[in-house]
């Protein structure tokens, strides 16, 4: 199994085990962030090391669906994908773009504190 598809296969998995926890968004955002992190830092490792890489599809689509703050933290601690241009251009996009659809699921789907 290829590095790509195990990143995805470890957010299923995530997503799955968090549906079946109390507050299943939080422990989702959790899950994806700490995956996320875990990612940007394998990813670096590979780099130094010439091994196999995790594409920048996969690092930016997991920015986009809420992992976000977990590949901000991963870049500063890696010191990765911090300056590479388009990357950058592209990572900041996914950020609005997923701060915009979390703005609009609020306003479709409140949560109340009853």
């Amino acid at each position: 199994m290829n590095l790509k598809r195990f990143c995805y296969l470890l957010l299923v998995l995530a997503g799955v085990a968090s549906m079946l926890t109390p507050s299943p968004f939080v422990t989702a955002f959790i899950s994806i962030n700490v995956l996320t992190l875990l990612i940007y830092g394998v990813d670096k490792r590979a780099a130094r090391k010439a091994g196999y890489r995790v594409p920048e599809s996969t690092l930016l689509f997991f920015g986009v669906i809420g992992g976000w703050p977990g590949a901000m933290l991963g870049q500063q601690l890696f010191r990765h994908k911090t300056q590479k241009q388009p990357f950058k251009t592209y990572f900041i996009a996914s950020v609005m773009v997923n701060i915009v659809a979390m703005v609009a699921l609020y306003q479709v789907y409140p949560m109340t504190g009853a």
